[in-house]
């Protein structure tokens, strides 16, 4: 007897109830143009402070494809994807936000590749509807500087929206630090990759839940994660201003030994203080990043802590 494929949807979600019961609608109404498939439906409630858990959980009373992961605080969005991941059953695993900026109906390309032989297909943004100019600039600059100052590849103008297949999920599973940066732990896995263009729309409802210090944060999670090269250029940095800084010092020797020219003084000197001491902060700031990074590792703390449960089998964590 040949047995349907299962595809997991896992949605992460934060203070979502504004959108969220079209979010699970329009992801299930979707999900019906195929029997060939069974759909498993995860909602990680993020440590959201309205109703979305109550939301998931009356849709769990509905169909009980409809499960729910819910962490006792926020963690993260990050945290959030790898807890769903940890928890499926599925083939495959599509990852998208229930904010509804990623159209569900994009699906439909990804598992036609995935059956053609693809192990991860990525949304990419070719347009992003409603964003500020900032935002969009920011974005595009983040992809390529990551790319510039990593070893890996990682798709330009891609999200965690995408669709990864079983030996993807569990691969990700044995990876066990904890600055999770997942599109690049995607794309370092190596595994057979291609992407679907697609035009982000705007937010349904509600309001994006990444600010501006959240972005800082997760791009500094992606550098430090991937890549040891912001510590060789602060080194290279130090260096080469150490050597012009010789060559002022004797520069300034010959002028006093060997001629009677007036050297300047105060106003230069302040200006070379307050450089070296910039370069120095700076350093300062990417090496601790770096430690601060060791010293979470080493604190041996989950990933994340689940409270509750619904719609799992009992042998599922």
């Amino acid at each position: 007897m040949k047995y349907n494929k299962l595809i997991s949807w896992i949605i992460p979600c934060f203070n979502e109830q504004e959108v969220l019961e079209i979010s699970i609608r329009r992801i299930i109404d979707f999900t019906a143009y195929s029997s060939h498939y069974d759909w498993e439906f995860i909602f990680v409630d993020d440590g959201s402070k309205d109703n979305t858990r109550d939301i998931i959980k009356s849709y769990n009373l509905q169909d009980d494809r409809v499960k729910l992961v819910g962490l006792s605080r926020n963690f993260g969005h990050q945290y959030a994807v790898q807890a769903g991941l940890n928890n499926a059953y599925g083939d495959a695993a599509i990852i998208i936000d229930a904010d509804l900026q990623d159209p569900p109906e994009i699906a439909k390309e990804m598992i036609s590749k995935w059956e053609k032989g693809f192990d991860v297909i990525s949304g990419r943004r070719v347009e992003r509807v409603s964003e500020t100019f900032f935002k969009k600039i920011s974005a595009s600059c983040f992809y390529r500087i990551l790319n510039l100052l990593t070893e890996i590849h990682i798709p330009l103008d891609t999200g965690d929206f995408r669709l990864i297949d079983r030996k993807v999920i569990d691969t990700l599973k044995q990876m066990p630090e904890k600055g999770r940066f997942i599109r690049g732990l995607v794309s370092w896995t190596g595994f057979k990759q291609t992407q679907i263009k697609y035009k982000r729309e705007p937010r349904l409802a509600g309001k994006t839940k990444y600010s501006l210090k959240k972005m800082i944060v997760f791009a500094l999670e992606g550098l430090t994660a991937f890549s040891s090269r912001p510590l060789r250029l602060a080194t290279i940095f130090g260096l080469v201003c150490s050597f012009f800084s010789f060559l002022a010092i004797l520069y300034v020797l010959y002028i006093r030994l060997f001629t009677f020219a007036w050297v300047p003084g105060w106003a230069g000197l302040a200006v070379a203080i307050l450089f070296a001491t910039g370069v120095q902060l700076i350093s300062i700031g990417i090496l601790g990043e770096y430690i601060g990074r060791i010293y979470d590792e080493s604190k041996g703390r989950p990933m994340y802590i689940i409270d509750e449960n619904l719609g799992f089998s009992k042998d599922k964590d």
